[in-house]
């Protein structure tokens, strides 16, 4: 089919948005003041149980409103300063970024135990079997990509499953762990230029392995699930872009003996479309006390290795949420095995829970 170029906000390029101010909000004291007063509320409930309604922000909205606007119709990406973590606890952080989050979307699951706020840091050599390894062709070892997250590697270019990802920085490693962001309609664009034909490959499908995420999930018959599926890379409906995108759930899906291989197109796609995120991202910072929120539809996002050294207080602690919007967009027919709900203004993404 003919394609066009993708227009608007969310396309743009590392060297021009770097030097912007666009994405990037701050927290009165006003607002750090509500944050606090809200916290002193709900000191003695657990961060899961809050309600947005037990966590009233009433001078916070029209900033959570232009955030969330943002988002979805802007540039797609947002740092917001200020949030309040010196002097207060990881659980209090938790009961005050959770409290934040229920008011800028709905968090979901990160995995299939529930877990609906993740602690990012180096956990250690035991990731791998304690959030999934396997062995690839070669006899190395392959992590999920979720045991990945949690190591002090290099992550490369990918989205998470749901519509926001927040990630909010309680203290940073002593060298490295900086944040690395692309737009993806204008890696679209770039190939539409470049390669159409490789372009058009990212548009067909690429089987992805639920390995590390769902696993053996069982539907309501009690029958396993397929452990790959087929989806898309890039996808548009009613005008609205979207790519889901982890090399690591490709890869081993291409370990499984009957899922169908890659194409030689969809192996050079996947090459360019690396490239050419590299090419243009930008580096974001992030120091204590930033809330950095991406829109996964038209955004990736990856890291560089990072050396903690904890003794001088620099061992990196990230708290993450996924969060599903009041105001996503419509996904293109098919993203359903992924995303359950693809109509705009539902609540969808995140891991499906296993059934015990």
């Amino acid at each position: 089919m003919a394609r066009t170029p993708l227009t608007g906000p969310s396309v743009w390029e590392g060297k021009d948005i770097k030097d912007s101010t666009r994405w990037i909000r701050r927290l009165t004291p006003g607002h750090v003041a509500e944050l606090e007063a809200a916290l002193a509320a709900v000191k003695t409930r657990p961060w899961q149980e809050i309600r947005r309604e037990d966590f009233p922000l009433p001078t916070l909205g029209a900033l959570v409103q232009d955030i969330a606007d943002e988002l979805e119709n802007g540039c797609g990406i947002m740092k917001l300063k200020g949030f309040p973590v010196a002097g207060h606890s990881e659980d209090d952080l938790r009961r005050m970024y959770w409290g934040l989050g229920t008011h800028i979307g709905t968090p979901v699951f990160q995995n299939r135990s529930g877990e609906l706020m993740r602690a990012i840091r180096d956990e250690g050599a035991h990731v791998g079997r304690t959030y999934g390894e396997t062995k690839d062709q070669k006899g190395g070892t392959f992590l999920s990509s979720y045991a990945r997250t949690l190591t002090n590697g290099g992550l490369r270019f990918h989205t998470d499953r749901t519509d926001v990802v927040g990630l909010l920085c309680v203290r940073q490693a002593q060298k490295g762990g900086v944040s690395t962001l692309a737009s993806t309609p204008a890696i679209h664009n770039a190939m539409l230029a470049r390669r159409p034909d490789l372009l058009d490959a990212l548009f067909t499908d690429y089987w992805r392995s639920r390995f590390g995420e769902e696993g053996t999930v069982k539907d309501g018959e009690g029958t396993r699930k397929a452990t790959a599926y087929p989806l898309p890379i890039f996808g548009v409906r009613d005008g609205k872009f979207t790519s889901h995108y982890s090399l690591t759930f490709i890869e081993a899906a291409q370990m499984a003996p009957d899922v169908p291989k890659l194409s030689a197109a969809q192996k050079e796609a996947i090459d360019m479309l690396m490239a050419t995120a590299q090419e243009l991202c930008f580096e974001m910072t992030l120091e204590p006390g930033d809330l950095q929120l991406i829109n996964s539809h038209v955004t990736y996002h990856g890291r560089t290795p990072f050396e903690d050294d904890a003794s001088s207080g620099h061992d990196r602690l990230l708290l993450r949420l996924w969060l599903t919007m009041a105001n996503n967009r419509p996904l293109p027919e098919g993203h359903e095995v992924l995303w359950r709900s693809i109509e705009a203004g539902m609540p969808r993404g995140g891991i499906a829970q296993v059934a015990l």
